[in-house]
Parts: structure tokens; C-alpha cells; sequence
């Protein structure tokens, strides 16, 4: 896995934590970092300010273009994964579009259901399309 591939990861697990904990993402890095000697990558570090700054647009698309699915309907993980996914295509411009959706994907695959890359995969898909007039 590449080093933005375990950013990704890493992001994941930081955010999943702390929607479960209904903690900021912000304190579970810095308890993470006290309780161990982890080094958080750069990128880590830029998702997870990214996700959480950009959070409430980021959900406002997500349940406006999820057909069916409200975003407390969805699994836990899918809905960071979307956020994640969702930023890196949306507000990253270091990655190209086509890679944010990919390595989405990537994560589903590993991380969630059989049916999620295919649901990740789709409604991030939609907002590719619809980008340009997202964010004019």
C-alpha cells in the first residue's frame, strides 16, 4: 500500500473513531499520539482537517445525490469513506479525480460490505459529473 493509501487508512480510523465516540477527530489523533509513539503521515493529518472543515457540504451532497439512502442509513465506515472520498475529489486538487474515486473504492473493498465499493463507487461517480456546478 502506498503512503497516501495508509494516510487514507489512517484517516479512516480517526474519523471512524471518533463519530463513534462522538469525540472530536482532533482529540482522538492527539490521544493516539500520546498513548503510542505513532508518527502521523502529513496527508493524515490534511483529510482529517479537510474532512472535518468541509463536513457539513460534504454531507449535504452526500445525502442529496445518495438516491435511497439517508446518510444515518448508511454503514458507518461507507459514510467516511464517502467523506473522505468526497473531499480528496472535491476540495484536494493535488488528486486527480478518477485516483479520489479509486482508492474510495480501494478502501470499501477491504474495510466494508461486498455491496459497498459498488454504492461508494456510484455516488462518488455522481459527483465527478456533477462537480463543476457543485463547486461554482
Amino acid at each position: 500500500m502506498s503512503a497516501r493509501g495508509k494516510a487514507r487508512s489512517r484517516a479512516l480510523e480517526v474519523l471512524f473513531e471518533a463519530e463513534q465516540r462522538s469525540a472530536s477527530a482532533f482529540e482522538v489523533l492527539k490521544a493516539r499520539r500520546e498513548m503510542t509513539d505513532l508518527v502521523v503521515n502529513p496527508y493524515t493529518m490534511d483529510i482529517v482537517e479537510g474532512v472535518v472543515a468541509m463536513q457539513p457540504t460534504i454531507d449535504e451532497f452526500l445525502q442529496t445525490y445518495a438516491q435511497g439512502w439517508t446518510l444515518e442509513r448508511m454503514p458507518a465506515v461507507d459514510r467516511i469513506i464517502l467523506r473522505i472520498g468526497a473531499w480528496e475529489l472535491l476540495y484536494n486538487d493535488d488528486v486527480p479525480d478518477g485516483v479520489a474515486v479509486s482508492e474510495a473504492v480501494a478502501l470499501a473493498k477491504v474495510m466494508s460490505t461486498d455491496e459497498s465499493p459498488a454504492f461508494i463507487n456510484g455516488l462518488l461517480g455522481r459527483l465527478q459529473t456533477l462537480k463543476p456546478s457543485l463547486l461554482a
